[in-house]
């Protein structure tokens, strides 16, 4: 992490207004009343309320469409925390934004699985299109492009993702319909999950609030939206048509709570004169098999004499051994003249 004067990491981290690489657009929407309340009303749900943080940075992006450095001042104000402790969160997570995004958050899956079934030249095709690199946005302010290390879907590789709802089974061709789409105002259904919205609109519905407003109805086709899940279950349908199945799992017999051990170091019977926890050692002792587990019985019993070496002569709790003259030491310590 960069942290620079001037760069978008350093100005969360320090507090400032604005950064002299790349100012707060003139435009940013402020943080109003209402996103305090809002913010207020997440950290009720916590029984600490630092641990609101999280959610906060995205009802702050559900605002600005990014963290700026005035919603790293709200946070640290409500929350009680320095703007340097609010910063190193928010840098240390991708899904928070360091600087302005667009309309719609596009992002590569690069990693393993995807990259050999093409996902590289999805980037790198995306990438040339729009004129943008990694986490960089459009001149029109429509697409941030991002590549990622896992989105978690290697059966339905290469996947791309629009603010953070999938597009499957990706190639070159498709992925530029999408964008080219998104970019004229439309938004194509994903294959699984909710409908698409924008970028701001999933910030706020990962800091805990329906971006749906009071639209019942787009509310519930967020949580009835039909989902592909043919890759998912083809191992499920092959197996069917094949007549496979897996060998039962063999179940172990469900031990009685005194199985392994003596009744009496269950419940005590408090016939012996002794306290529960002695009587319940004299059992353990009793009931081992072997000379090993006699010994360890024996030694963890009360009754027990202190180790060798576990108090000083004077009765002082340490080791008879001055420190720095045990074998392989330097040397140095009080016991080295």
């Amino acid at each position: 992490m960069s942290a620079l004067p001037g760069s978008p990491e350093g100005t969360a981290v320090t507090g400032l207004d604005s950064s002299p690489v790349e100012p707060a657009p003139l435009d940013l929407p402020p943080l109003t009343e209402q996103t305090r309340l809002e913010a207020r009303e997440i950290m009720a749900r916590y029984p600490v309320a630092r641990s609101a943080l999280l959610p906060m940075l995205h009802l702050v992006q559900s605002v600005q469409g990014y963290v700026s450095p005035e919603g790293v001042t709200l946070c640290a104000e409500e929350l009680g925390l320095t703007k340097a402790e609010v910063g190193a969160v928010a840098t240390f997570y991708t899904m928070y934004k360091r600087r302005p995004t667009g309309r719609h958050l596009v992002s590569v899956c690069t990693n393993t699985l995807c990259s050999v079934l093409g996902g590289q030249r999805i980037m790198d095709a995306l990438s040339a299109d729009l004129g943008v690199h990694h986490d960089e946005t459009t001149a029109d302010g429509s697409i941030t492009l991002e590549h990622a290390e896992c989105l978690a879907a290697c059966d339905y590789a290469p996947v791309v993702t629009v603010d953070y709802e999938f597009y499957d089974q990706q190639d070159v061709e498709s992925a530029r319909v999408l964008v080219e789409a998104l970019r004229r105002g439309e938004k194509p259904m994903p294959d699984r999950g909710a409908p698409l919205t924008d970028f701001k609109g999933i910030s706020r519905q990962l800091a805990g609030f329906s971006q749906y407003g009071n639209d019942d109805a787009a509310a519930r086709a967020a949580i009835d939206a039909p989902g592909a899940l043919g890759p998912t279950l083809v191992g499920l349908r092959l197996a069917e048509e094949r007549g496979e199945s897996a060998p039962p799992m063999p179940r172990p017999a469900t031990p009685s709570a005194a199985a392994d051990e003596p009744r009496e170091t269950v419940r005590p019977s408090g016939r012996t004169g002794e306290t529960p926890g002695r009587e319940a050692a004299d059992a353990r002792v009793a009931a081992a098999d072997t000379p090993a587990e006699k010994a360890g019985a024996a030694a963890s019993h009360p009754d027990a004499p202190e180790p060798a070496g576990r108090r000083l002569p004077d009765g002082r709790e340490g080791t008879d051994t001055p420190a720095g003259t045990e074998p392989g030491t330097s040397g140095q310590g009080p016991g080295k003249a």
